[in-house]
């Protein structure tokens, strides 16, 4: 199958403008490439030579997408330009050079990978893609993780990730039972095992990642004594407009439910991780406590620190006491505990 390649060359301040328009025109996977320098921290968590870039940010982006037959190439070409003219009157979109070419499945499916290279996440924890050998300055006692997002692509890298790892390597003892929420390519119910967890489960809604997941952790020599996941919407389970009346009456909910929580043998578990977004954390915080055990730890990511106030407002409303928060980059970590019988 051929794909479309779209490009438009802007500025950093148009792309994430225009990023959005795509994505409102039906369009998958926007990719933005900016100039903004790497800072030292980053770099020195990566195995890999990136040169910091010379100088301040020029300003300058490109935003790129692929697109398949369903798409009227000459239709939404000109819907970009005419975006482009409108977003003049606001700001600056640079060039606005929109370009196309033609590329196989082959050419870009897993053209990302010559990207993912080993990296440090934690002080003794390096995730790894698959088909990457062991660094070389790896210490012995070093956690190793093995990861092939696949569809999924969850890579372990993103901010939000290392903040979750970072929490759960302060709070996760020796022998806790772990729930990861939108576990995604599995990197935090896999790190959980690694740092001591008796036993993880994550769930995700999208089937692509959970099978993704299952091959990770057996990539990591975990089987489903130690780590299991399951496809399902934790979030419609615990929705509080969903009452227990309604549950009893409803086969397919239940069972789903079933599949979800029981997979350790029982509702409850020592930490529960969600690293999502900040409006699905404050609406699965009302219905998330019958998964923690009394004095556990519910640990929270993916919340941009602009949001952090309305996340830590949502949690306390719920009972949850907020122990701890951690901040990197433009995102926000919160780790809670309390009473939740």
């Amino acid at each position: 199958m051929k794909w479309t390649r779209l490009e438009i060359k802007t500025t950093t301040e148009a792309s994430e403008l225009l990023s959005f328009f795509l994505e409102e025109h039906g369009v998958e996977g926007v990719m933005i490439e900016d100039n903004v320098p790497l800072t030292e921290e980053e770099l020195s968590a990566m195995y890999v030579d990136i040169p910091l870039t010379a100088g301040e940010d020029d300003g300058t982006a490109r935003v790129s997408c692929f697109l398949d037959e369903s798409f009227d190439i000459d239709s939404i070409k000109a819907d970009i330009a005419d975006e482009l003219i409108r977003l003049k009157e606001f700001v600056d979109v640079g060039e606005g050079c929109i370009t196309v070419s033609e590329t196989e499945d082959k050419d870009w499916m897993n053209s990302w990978k010559e990207n993912f290279k080993p990296f440090r996440v934690a002080d003794n924890m390096i995730i790894k893609p698959t088909w990457e050998a062991k660094p070389e300055d790896a210490k012995d006692d070093d956690i190793i993780i093995e990861i092939d997002p696949g569809a999924a692509f969850g890579t372990g890298s993103h901010e939000t990730t290392r903040l979750c790892i970072g929490l759960l390597k302060k709070y996760l003892k020796s022998g806790d039972t772990l729930l990861d929420v939108g576990t995604g390519s599995g990197i935090l119910a896999i790190a959980g095992v690694k740092l001591g967890a008796s036993f993880a489960h994550g769930s995700d809604v999208d089937e692509a990642a959970v099978r993704s997941a299952e091959e990770n952790a057996v990539s990591n020599g975990l089987n489903s004594d130690w780590i299991t996941f399951s496809h399902g919407n934790l979030l419609s389970i615990v929705d509080d407009s969903y009452s227990i009346e309604k549950a009893k009456n409803d086969v397919s909910r239940e069972e789903s439910a079933r599949r979800i929580l029981t997979a350790n043998g029982g509702y409850k578990y020592d930490v529960v991780v969600a690293n999502i977004l900040a409006d699905v954390i404050i609406a699965l915080t009302g219905g998330i406590k019958p998964f923690i055990k009394p004095g556990g730890k519910y640990i929270v990511s993916g919340i941009l620190t602009e949001r952090a106030e309305d996340v830590k407002k949502a949690l306390k409303k719920n009972g949850f006491n907020v122990i701890d928060e951690e901040t990197l980059g433009e995102w926000t970590a919160i780790a809670c505990e309390g009473s939740y019988d």
